[in-house]
């Protein structure tokens, strides 16, 4: 019932009349993902109240839980929704324990990875940025590790290709209603046993996008901490594999269209080590797939950990925003997490919005969202369990909301 009255709004929807600049389809998803989205759609309302801009918002319902509960991952027409009539989109989170399609996918991977490929989202973008006023967990006690004014860097993972090309296709085809994605028949004729494999495909024209972008994006930044020098690193595993040798040869063509910025090259393993004890050194890092997933999880306790880094999947059209962390069902119905990796996502989102449209009003409003949350850490005074504190995750989210709501004032 609640599917078919859902497939109905869709389907009215885009011929009803609202009065808003932008429209945000707001993807909640699983767990936790439920209860920050809702602190996400606040900021909105924040905006929406105290300013001349208006966004409507369209709920969409999706996940591992609601296929459970409905066979679907979201409803019929959702992915068209999201393509076709919102001007951004926000995701809470995806992952329902126990939650899996017949062929073994996570449920809810059609929406989460059916939009990147589907929408040609081809750079994760991650911001990597540590506030005054967080510590960092470690051997279970809060300390400041790292200093403030030493970790601020972006990093770029491409989002459609390497060794998630092929779920990432399965997704895709299963959001737009397409024929099933088999990966290629290989043989591996000197291995025993039974043997899995997923190609990892790099392109030129993949790599290029996305170097391209690192590149635009270290020309509005103001360089490293270190030194100040705008600087794009390319990491990968070129000492080794193909792909990731195309990867190198595709950014140094990339870096000869850009002579004031610098360019760096590092290993993955090596770059593990690296950004921990020296991230001060990094601006922009460019790579790939699979080693982003990774590297970015770890650079975010950098940022004070899951609860603090947002996210964009973006690519050339369309882009959807979501907090790094995962679902935490554990968690689920708690109002405990932090909020503030998706608050950092609507920032990322209002950015997005604003440098699309010429908007110079967004990407005020963008770059004050920011300074509510930096104003929030500074104080510490409400701060959840992941940064030493016992604040709920909705009393973060209206203490920020509330300092975004006085500087919207004064403008």
């Amino acid at each position: 019932m609640i599917i078919n009255q859902w497939v109905l709004f869709i389907y009215l929807w885009p011929l009803a009349e609202v009065m808003s600049d932008y429209r945000i389809a707001i993807l909640p998803g699983d767990g936790t993902g439920r209860e920050v989205a809702l602190e996400a759609s606040k900021i909105l309302d924040t905006i929406s109240s105290n300013t001349n801009f208006g966004f409507e918002k369209i709920d969409i319902p999706c996940g591992g839980q609601l296929y459970k509960e409905t066979g679907q991952e979201w409803a019929e027409g959702s992915f068209e929704l999201c393509r076709d009539e919102a001007d951004a989109i926000f995701l809470g989170a995806i992952g329902h324990p126990g939650s899996y399609l017949p062929n073994g996918d996570l449920a809810g991977g059609s929406v989460i990875l059916g939009m990147r490929s589907g929408l040609d989202l081809y750079a994760n973008v991650r911001p990597v940025k540590l506030y005054e006023g967080v510590l960092h967990k470690v051997h279970g006690k809060f300390a400041q590790i790292w200093q403030p004014d030493m970790v601020d860097m972006t990093i770029l993972r491409e989002n459609t290709e390497g060794l998630y090309y092929s779920l990432l296709k399965r997704a895709s085809n299963r959001a737009q209603g397409l024929p099933d994605y088999e990966i290629p028949e290989l043989e591996f004729p000197d291995l025993k046993g039974e043997v899995a494999y997923d190609p990892r495909p790099i392109t030129s024209f993949g790599t290029e996008r996305l170097v391209k972008m690192g590149f635009d994006i270290a020309e509005t930044r103001n360089g490293a901490p270190a030194d100040g020098i705008s600087r794009v690193s390319c990491i990968d595993k070129s000492n080794v594999t193909r792909g990731c040798q195309l990867f190198r040869r595709t950014f140094d063509k990339v870096a000869s269209n850009y002579p004031s910025i610098k360019t760096d090259y590092g290993y993955i393993d090596a770059f593990t080590q690296w950004i921990t004890r020296n991230p001060e050194h990094y601006d922009v890092v460019v790579t790939s797939n699979m080693f982003g997933d990774i590297a970015t999880d770890l650079a975010s306790i950098l940022q004070g950990g899951m609860g603090m880094a947002g996210s964009g999947n973006i690519g050339d059209d369309h882009a959807f925003f979501e907090p790094v962390h995962g679902s935490s069902p554990k968690y689920a119905g708690m109002n405990k997490v932090n909020p503030i990796a998706s608050i950092n996502s609507v920032h990322m989102m209002i950015d997005w919005l604003g440098r699309k449209n010429s908007d110079q009003g967004l990407l005020d409003i963008s770059k004050l969202i920011e300074d509510s949350v930096e104003q929030h850490l500074k104080e510490g005074k409400l701060l959840t369990y992941d940064l030493g504190g016992d604040a709920s995750c909705s009393s973060v989210g209206d203490a920020i909301a509330a300092n975004l709501e006085e500087k919207l004032s004064e403008l």
